[in-house]
């Protein structure tokens, strides 16, 4: 029998197509043109037609001798390239965990920073924004939290290796994918900085023919998605009488009601129109030689909260092009820059002053600016330094909370005009030849050159008795930092039959940290405002400051290599090796090594499995490698010398600046090292559904630390060692589904993550590890990281509800009937004394939850009808614990939110909130505990979009390809049951609310043509 097999998409003949006679061994395949030429049995025999990336198809044979077969591409698009870390690998032959988003992913989506981008969209991510002002960025960690340093992934962007914080620079625009290397069969080809997870960034290149021009923008407005309900004056005044009544005083206020409703600070400094706009222009085209990706962003966004003082800029310019010098050789280059500018609140997460958290604590009886002469005339608003608004008020002063507490009118007028700024430049230039067809030889030097810095003045201030600026300063800042790498390649490719082989052969070489700050301040420069100050008033010595620096250079040398073998795309084999060479470990430790194997087999493409419609396409694989981390600091395996170690001779006062020691060697300090083993399979259904599911487990051990030794050595710091380790363990689904109906376009993609993180060891006799979160005036810090527990796990007393009675108080008694807490009073909450010894202490303590979320999910709808378009993405997290410490508990008379009004007032009336009593004498609010925790879980309509093209007869008349108006919303609902601003807390401990900025939501109207 003989036959020609085609494309259903354009009718092309199809090469290499598999066809089988069903039950046998008997096989052929397409030739060039499409034909083949089988032996059948007879009239009864079923020939099965497949090839990797189109549905596989069944024919009886019966009576025909020629066959016309026509096969329609696969749902998925197994056939796409993925970037691989060195290269590019089809989807379809792909043996690690790899999630990749394409630009098609973030065309018009709001997104200001990269990590946006990912977020939802990629399975085994949990990304936390720090905070919801403008520029900021936020937290990312692959596949839960691997160390106690640094868990942020490494960043590579067109091959050049990327600081974390750095990332923020790059236009969503330009980006072509982005591909997260999860397991370490993946990772392992970057080795030693490989552990916390590996992200690479492909940004767009020009494609030969005509110029391509397109244009996209919007225009919107952001507000608040959400305020806290917090006490009006009545109902404060109310409150503060029967804290003051409770601990035998009199009532504050004489007569609470008349005090009406008072000062609404939310209303005051939230923004409900701040303005944001997004544009971005590119050129792109070329021709066989030459091609070329030129582009222009530009960002310009308003925060929600004291917009005079939260702002950010971002210019963004990006040229790459490629260029065939000869037939043999090819040389590239990859340029970005950007400009941003940012003007910010400072402290966007902390119970410690700035205007959120005085907003928050504020009384509502203080008035936002004071009218009355007789008042205004007054003590303290007579002190030098007080703030006034444009018609010379003086902004209030409150009278009951102060610290760092203060108007935040006030505050802001003193803060207005200071800004940061940065420049960062990006780019690499390689050349490639090709001397025989398969063996490519190709040369990379990437790097970063970033500058940076900010300017801040400081005026006269009195904002209140405990918050005074007695002398003008401004300061100015500038950094430079480079890092570098330059990389050497050889590879071959070569098809051998069904035999597919391609080898890699590497060397690079790393520099980064390379960096100098300056810094100059002078005080009492006669200047009021921002735009008066200069460093031009020339100060006597001892009225100038400053300081400066220079980075340790860290650098690393590595060799490396990979082989990938595939028979008939049907059993795949990768494997790799990385030695890497770090300068932050001696000579006993230098060089880590770091291997890699993962398989695959295409079960579908095998003559047993059943030719049916349900599973078009089926491939297991698995993988096993170890990745490392050097994040422990520079130098840390030698005893380095540290200054300010100042000291006192004679009795004139003059010290002398001393130097010492900071902590004892560790020559034998090596590689932190994380093994991870992956287990999933990758399968079509039903010709539109894809589905991929995963397990993992990974270990970290010889986790690199700062071990306490004892005082009596006499050291001012503890040494670096590799003394812990810790696991990670859980499954990844992603769904996706694609299907026309006539007119009608569908597309839905889904991802589900679910991690448990346990440290397993702490070092010998080590149980835990405090965490640095200490919880305001409490002595006691809220976190623990511990064997057997999640990183950074919340650490606090357990409520076992209130005391209604006095009764109460007195029967609950230890074994041996003594009374456990004697000094408590009915509407106190009644502490668990978990280690029985009749008393309340430290030792009570115990964990309470888990500030990062076990689950994380996201949806993406596509729907597209005639010229309408649909979008819907949303995302979410569960799993987690927030730790609410809005509250100064050591401001007394801080203002509370609404909950309070819920609080225990006698018998039967609450078993959940306890009485207000000044003086706290039970600590029922001191103590960190579970009244603080809530729910963390959420799922957030992150973006809603409605577009409509307009019709190419009339477009293409002014010479469009395509125009396209959208309406689209950002941050639209949020679904939780967490009664903070925003549920979403990033930082270096996940879900610990101090009065985090929150996420504006925003209303946007776009335009995206194309030329």
């Amino acid at each position: 029998m003989t036959g020609k097999v085609t494309a259903k998409s354009d009718g092309s003949a199809l090469v290499g197509v598999s066809v089988q006679v069903q039950g046998t061994t008997t096989g052929t395949t397409t030739d060039a043109a499409g034909n083949f030429k089988i032996s059948v049995p007879g009239s009864e025999s079923v020939l099965v037609f497949s090839q990797v990336g189109m549905l596989r198809q069944t024919i009886t044979v019966g009576n025909q001798t020629q066959l016309a077969v026509t096969l329609e591409e696969e749902a998925g698009n197994l056939n796409e390239v993925v970037v691989v870390g060195y290269g590019a690998q089809k989807k379809s032959v792909v043996t690690g965990a790899i999630s990749s988003v394409k630009s098609s992913d973030l065309a018009t989506m709001p997104i200001t920073r990269l990590e946006e981008a990912l977020q939802g969209r990629a399975s085994g991510l949990t990304i936390a924004s720090s905070s919801g002002q403008p520029g900021s960025g936020s937290s990312v960690r692959v596949r839960g939290i691997t160390t106690l340093n640094n868990n942020d992934p490494l960043w590579v962007v067109d091959g050049v290796v990327i600081d974390n914080g750095g990332i923020g620079y790059l236009n969503q625009s330009d980006i072509e994918s982005i591909e997260v290397l999860k397991d370490a069969a993946s990772q392992a080809i970057y080795g030693a900085r490989a552990a916390a997870g590996v992200i690479l960034v492909t940004t767009k290149k020009g494609k030969a023919g005509s110029i391509q021009v397109n244009y996209n923008g919007f225009y919107g407005v952001s507000s608040p998605a959400k305020k806290l309900d917090l006490l009006n004056a009545t109902q404060y005044a109310t409150i503060r009488n029967e804290a003051s009544v409770n601990a035998g005083g009199q009532p504050v206020y004489a007569n609470p009601a008349a005090l009406g409703a008072g000062t609404d600070w939310q209303s005051i400094i939230f923004n409900n129109n701040a303005r944001r706009q997004q544009h971005e222009l590119s050129l792109s085209g070329g021709s066989e030689k030459s091609t070329f990706y030129l582009s222009l962003g530009y960002i310009d966004q308003e925060g929600i909260v004291a917009t005079d003082i939260s702002k950010y800029k971002r210019l963004n310019l990006r040229l790459n092009s490629t260029h065939k010098i000869a037939k043999w050789l090819n040389f590239g280059q990859n340029l970005g820059y950007a400009r941003d500018k940012s003007i910010g609140l400072g402290n966007t997460n902390s119970e410690f002053g700035g205007p959120l958290s005085s907003v928050i604590n504020l009384d509502p009886l203080t008035p936002t600016v004071v009218t009355d002469p007789a008042v205004a005339g007054a003590a303290p608003y007579t002190n030098i330094g007080i703030r006034r608004d444009a018609n010379g008020n003086p902004y209030g002063i409150s009278q009951s909370v102060a610290q760092e507490i203060t108007n935040p009118l006030a505050y802001i007028q003193t803060r207005l005009g200071n800004n940061s700024w940065a420049d960062n430049f990006v780019g690499n230039a390689y050349l490639e030849a090709e001397p025989i067809k398969g063996l490519k030889v190709r040369s990379t030097l990437g790097a970063k050159l970033s500058f940076w810095g900010g300017e801040n003045f400081s005026p006269l201030a009195w904002l209140n008795a405990t918050t005074i600026t007695s002398q003008t300063s401004f300061n100015r800042s500038n950094n430079r930092r480079l890092d570098w790498n330059l990389e050497n390649t050889l590879s071959y490719t070569r098809e051998i039959g069904a035999h597919n082989v391609s080898v890699l052969l590497g060397q690079g070489a790393y520099q980064d940290n390379n960096t100098q700050m300056t810094s100059v301040t002078f005080y009492n420069i006669p200047a009021d405002r921002f735009e008066d100050a200069s460093l031009n008033y020339k100060r006597p010595t001892d009225q100038r400051s400053s300081d400066g620096s220079e980075g340790a250079l860290h650098k690393v040398s590595s060799l490396f290599a990979r082989i990938n073998y595939n028979y008939n795309e049907k059993y795949l084999v990768q494997g790799l090796i990385r030695r890497d060479g770090s300068s932050r470990f001696g000579a006993n430790n230098k060089y880590g090594i770091f291997p890699s194997l993962s398989l695959g087999w295409v079960l579908s493409r095998e003559n047993f499995f059943p030719s049916q419609s349900v599973v078009n396409f089926f491939k297991l694989r698995g993988g096993y490698g170890i990745v490392g981390n050097d994040a422990i600091g520079d130098f840390a395996y030698l005893s380095t010398i540290g200054s300010g170690r100042n000291y006192t001779f004679g009795t004139s006062g003059s010290y002398i600046i001393g130097y010492s020691p900071n902590a004892p060697a560790n020559p034998d300090l090596k590689w932190e090292q994380t093994s991870q083993t992956n287990i999933g399979f990758d399968a079509t259904l039903l010709n539109n559904v894809s589905v991929t599911l995963e397990w993992f487990k990974k270990v970290t051990t010889d986790v690199l630390q700062n071990p306490r030794i004892p005082q009596y050595v006499g050291a001012i710091s503890n040494p670096a060692a590799n003394v812990a380790d810790i696991s990670n363990q859980g499954v990844e689904l992603e769904l996706g589904y694609n299907k026309k109906f006539g007119d009608f376009n569908l597309s839905l993609n889904g991802n589900v993550s679910y991690i448990k993180n346990k440290v397993t060891n702490l070092g010998r006799g080590v149980e835990y590890l405090s965490g640095g979160q200490s919880f305001q005036a409490s002595s006691y810090p809220i976190t623990r990281t511990a064997v057997g527990q999640p990183i950074n796990s919340f650490f606090g007393f357990q409520t076992m509800g209130i005391f209604q009675t006095i009764e109460d108080v007195n029967n609950y008694k230890s074994s041996d009937g003594t009374v456990i807490q004697p000094g408590a009073k009915p509407g106190d909450f009644r502490w668990a004394d978990l280690n029985g010894d009749g008393k309340i202490t430290d030792l009570d303590r115990t964990f309470l939850g888990n500030p990062t979320p076990t689950i994380t999910y996201g949806f993406t709808l596509n729907a597209a009808y005639k010229a309408f378009d649909l979008v819907f993405f949303g995302q979410g997290a569960a799993g987690n614990k927030i730790f609410q410490g809005l509250r100064r508990l050591d401001i007394q008379n801080a203002n509370w939110q609404t909950k309070v009004l819920d609080r225990w007032t006698g018998p039967g009336t609450t078993n959940s909130y306890p009485r207000i009593v000044s003086g706290d004498p039970n600590k029922n609010f001191l103590n960190p505990s579970d009244f603080y925790l809530e729910d963390g879980g959420y799922f957030r309509i992150k973006t809603l979009q409605l577009g409509y093209s307009l019709p190419k007869a009339v477009i293409s008349k002014v010479g469009m390809q395509r125009a396209r108006i959208y309406l689209m919303s950002q941050n639209l609902l949020t679904f939780t049951k967490y009664t903070g601003y925003d549920p979403e807390i990033g930082g270096g401990v996940l879900s610990i609310d101090r009065g985090i900025y929150p996420q504006a939501r925003s209303f946007m109207l776009g335009l995206n043509v194309g030329f």
